[in-house]
């Protein structure tokens, strides 16, 4: 299948937490495709005892002039509270995750807000390696920040532009990538990497 002309990422700011004394935002990323409305990632709606210590500042999707019941397809880069928590708001909608995520996120402690990841009427479809999941949407494991991480290759044009997550928190861990998702992120020859904690993307140094 081939991809369609122009596929379009809009990123949603939806929090900020405290990390080593600064404000770190989180984003949300929506593609719009002709055949659906794609959500990566929820970020969170609600504080936890858990994560006090991060101060989180919400701008939940609940709370913004956002279409809720336009979102077809949600995507979970991984299932770390910043990233599934706004999950609740999608049930019964398809959420895609690699398996070995879900696995992990259910059984090891200290991983994640278990209740979060599964909220009433999430309905996960998990994930075995690589998936197309719409012409043009590719879904790709890249471990690293967890084990079971994937990232949403989106063909925009002639290079593709990547929803990373959290496989790189900074611009630095890019440019010099040293996990097997950052290496697996850079041979794609993105033409943009979407991070959930930056406010703009990541694009290659030119020469």
């Amino acid at each position: 299948m081939s991809a369609p002309a122009s596929l379009a990422i809009t990123p949603v700011h939806v929090a900020d937490l405290l990390a080593e004394g600064e404000l770190m935002p989180v984003y949300v990323h929506v593609i719009e495709h002709p055949d659906a409305r794609v959500l990566v990632d929820t970020g969170l709606t609600e504080l936890h005892p858990l994560v006090a210590d991060m101060d989180p500042r919400l701008r939940p999707l609940s709370e913004q002039d956002f279409d809720l019941a336009s979102i077809d397809i949600v995507v979970n880069t991984h299932l770390h509270f910043d990233h599934c928590g706004g999950n609740h708001l999608f049930a019964g909608r398809p959420t895609y995750v690699q398996r070995r995520e879900l696995d992990d996120a259910r059984s090891l402690d200290d991983y994640t807000i278990r209740e979060w990841v599964d909220a009433p009427g999430v309905r996960y479809v998990p994930v075995d390696g690589e998936l197309e999941l719409l012409p043009g949407v590719r879904l790709v494991p890249a471990p690293g920040h967890t084990a079971g991480t994937q990232v949403v290759v989106v063909q925009t044009g002639e290079r593709p532009a990547v929803i990373a997550g959290d496989v790189a928190v900074w611009f630095g861990e890019l440019d010099e990538p040293d996990t097997e998702g950052q290496r697996l992120v850079r041979a794609l020859d993105p033409e943009l990497v979407w991070l959930a904690h930056t406010h703009e993307p990541w694009r290659p140094r030119t020469a």
